[in-house]
């Protein structure tokens, strides 16, 4: 599936201008303007970031197709590529980096609007957007299929112990890391937030959100909501060409 993303991007035809944003060459972002955006009004701004359980081999590119799609839907995206274990990634060190890509985004001299950050977030990038939902250019996060407890998610050992590796150990080792990178431990967030999650998900349990949602309820966060998707897979929510982006690219609309 992810091959057939990579051929809609190329078709596409939209090039991305990639910009740093810290000295190491994996702090970098793509953006993409939308047609008639440079000389208007600010763009409504769709951070983006990736997924694949913090680890190396898992790219942006898997957000591609959706910064392509956002952007003729009149989003600028910024898609943005963090250090991951494997290459210098872990707790704090990812999470520095999202929080210095947000920050970038006042830097590059386009109309974008940056007081109104959306991001949108899959699988391990759903657990990043919601640990930076306190930044103030953040107005909403958008977690798709999130991993929204890492302590749980620890000792389910998800991901072929993914968590354990991205934290440095499970919570009794590292209670610190845990209370900073835990989406859990974080909520109320500090901005609105929507939680998508297909009940057939085989990788990333939906269990995750609705714990998260539960937790966000019970702390008196009126802005948090949770998206069921009926038999929709991880993957489909990143795919450009499913009813499960259809509906979500349509919440997403009522961010702007």
């Amino acid at each position: 599936m992810l091959g057939e993303l990579a051929d809609l991007v190329a078709a596409a035809g939209m090039e991305p201008r990639t910009h740093a944003y810290g000295p190491d060459p994996e702090q970098v972002a793509d953006l993409l303007l939308p047609a008639g955006g440079v000389g208007g009004d600010p763009n409504p701004v769709a951070l983006l970031l990736h997924g694949g359980f913090w680890r190396a081999r898992f790219t942006r590119s898997t957000m591609a197709a959706l910064a392509v799609d956002l952007t003729d839907r009149g989003w600028a995206t910024w898609n943005v590529e963090y250090r991951r274990v494997g290459n210098g990634g872990g707790v704090p060190e990812t999470l520095d980096d999202v929080r210095a890509a947000i920050a970038a985004l006042a830097d590059l001299g386009e109309p974008l609007r940056n007081d109104g950050v959306v991001i949108v977030g899959h699988s391990a990038g759903g657990q990043l957007g919601l640990c930076v939902a306190d930044e103030p250019a953040v107005a909403a996060v958008v977690s798709l299929a999130g991993v929204c407890d890492l302590a749980r998610a620890f000792a389910a050992a998800i991901g072929e112990a993914a968590t354990g590796a991205f934290m440095g150990g499970g919570p009794d080792d590292r209670p610190e890391a845990y209370a900073v990178a835990d989406p859990l431990a974080r909520v109320p967030a500090g901005a609105q937030v929507l939680l998508v999650h297909g009940d057939a998900d085989q990788r990333v349990p939906v269990a995750q959100s609705r714990r998260y949602a539960e937790a966000a309820t019970a702390a008196g966060d009126e802005r948090c909501e949770l998206l069921e998707l009926p038999g929709v897979d991880h993957f489909a929510l990143i795919d450009p060409r499913t009813p499960a982006w259809a509906t979500i690219a349509a919440r997403l609309e009522m961010l702007r």
